[in-house]
């Protein structure tokens, strides 16, 4: 029983910034991986960014110099820096998380948030 929320999204201009926050609240026992997706009207759901449980990151090469993710393990938490917005990175931006909940089962599950939706006007 495991619920993400995610916060931080809205309209901005283009070159502005935004701060993309998701928790993590419940039945938590390691997170795994932490990550962010994004969809926009009429494409796929891409990658944007994720980050490891050891640090280790991924970028889309869209994104890449421009996002950062970062996480607070100590918080359930992770977040997505997003300078120099574009209009493309207008989109509905999901947050996604893989972890153990049992203190004992090796069984992994990957949930996902409600979506927070970015705007990036020219």
């Amino acid at each position: 029983q495991v619920q993400l929320v995610e916060s931080g999204g809205g309209l901005v201009q283009s070159g502005g910034s935004l701060r993309l926050s998701c928790a993590a609240s419940g039945s938590i026992f390691r997170i795994n991986v932490m990550g962010w997706y994004r969809q926009a009207p009429g494409k796929e759901r891409e990658l944007v960014a994720r980050i490891t449980s050891s640090d280790f990151t991924n970028y889309a090469d869209s994104v890449k110099g421009r996002f950062t993710i970062s996480r607070d393990s100590a918080r359930n938490t992770v977040y997505l820096q997003m300078n120099n917005l574009k209009p493309e990175d207008t989109a509905l931006y999901y947050c996604n998380m893989n972890m153990n909940t049992d203190r004992y089962l090796e069984t992994r599950y990957t949930y996902w948030g409600q979506g927070t939706q970015v705007t990036v006007s020219s």
